[in-house]
């Protein structure tokens, strides 16, 4: 048996897995104490913009097929931007080219009456706190950046008569 993935299914497990990722970057930052670097943070920032898209998308997916297509497409560059900046962070990692002074400088301060923050501990961007088959957690969005990438350009493929639901143009 075949099983086939319509438009409207490769947009809700786009906001299903991606939902699943920013949820797993958030646990690991709450209950296993690590601290997401400057560059981890602009990682999760795909998602972020991602995610509602997708949820539109399967919601309003019988507006019309350029509706469909166009939002799958834009989420596909959304998130090959996403593992752009993940390869660029799993490189400052490995030491194959320097990270952003962001990284390494000190925190910087607020003034004004809002809480000095120059004592932060800083978080390194080109230190992996955490690596899974020989990956840190940079490697792994790139690779789930890629597919969610990939599974959108494969939806928006699909959206049409021949492997959408009943969308009308």
């Amino acid at each position: 048996m075949r099983m086939t993935l319509t438009s409207r299914d490769s947009a809700l497990a786009i906001a299903a897995i991606g939902t699943a990722t920013i949820a797993m970057a958030w646990g690991f930052q709450l209950f296993a104490g690590l601290s997401p670097c400057p560059l981890c943070l602009q990682q999760r920032w795909p998602y972020y913009a991602a995610i509602p898209l997708a949820l539109l998308l399967f919601l309003h997916e019988r507006r019309s097929f350029t509706w469909l297509r166009s939002g799958l497409l834009l989420i596909a560059l959304i998130m090959l931007g996403g593992s752009a900046l993940a390869l660029y962070h799993a490189g400052v990692e490995w030491r194959w080219w320097q990270g952003p002074q962001s990284c390494a400088a000190a925190a910087g301060g607020l003034t004004g009456g809002l809480p000095d923050l120059s004592n932060a501990r800083v978080i390194r961007c080109d230190e992996a706190p955490w690596r899974f088959l020989g990956l840190s957690f940079a490697g792994w969005n790139f690779l789930v950046s890629v597919f969610l990438a990939g599974l959108a350009l494969y939806g928006a493929r699909r959206a049409g008569p021949q492997g959408s639901s009943s969308v009308s143009q």
